[in-house]
């Protein structure tokens, strides 16, 4: 796996904070294969746990619930502003209103933001991304 031998309970730990995500992660963005059973299967891993699809490549997300979309868990999206027009929020089996505080600072950096479920926020991100658009997504796992 590409995450330095760390086991997947070590990539979901909730102890991961924004500036541990460059030690863990898949060094280039690729498409979801597959998501359920509390994880995701892309590039020929498979991994337990939310992902951060960024630009620069997909990291383990300690995000368990829409009610942990903070502005910390969110830096690093907003730390490459410059790289994104849209970002993609898969708040689980349901869609989610995004707080007006965070919405307003996806508006302040110019990136449009939508919140989906899950499965409709992996397949959006899967075809934007195949079209070489500037998206990044935030994919909460789902059982």
């Amino acid at each position: 796996m590409a995450d330095g031998g760390k086991s997947q309970q070590d990539l979901s730990s909730k102890d991961l904070s924004p500036k541990d995500l460059p030690a863990r992660h898949l060094p280039y963005p690729v498409a979801i294969d597959a998501y359920g059973s509390g994880g995701f299967r892309f590039a020929n891993l498979s991994h337990r746990g939310s992902l951060l699809c960024l630009p620069d490549g997909i990291w383990a997300w300690p995000v368990n619930s829409v009610a942990e979309l903070t502005e910390a868990a969110l830096a690093p999206v907003f730390e490459r502003a410059e790289a994104l027009d849209l970002f993609l929020i898969g708040a689980g089996r349901d869609p989610y209103a995004l707080p007006e505080r965070l919405r307003a600072r996806f508006r302040a950096l110019s990136i449009s933001v939508d919140c989906l479920g899950t499965g409709p926020a992996a397949q959006t991100y899967n075809i934007l991304l195949g079209e070489k658009r500037r998206v990044a997504a935030g994919l909460i796992a789902v059982d």
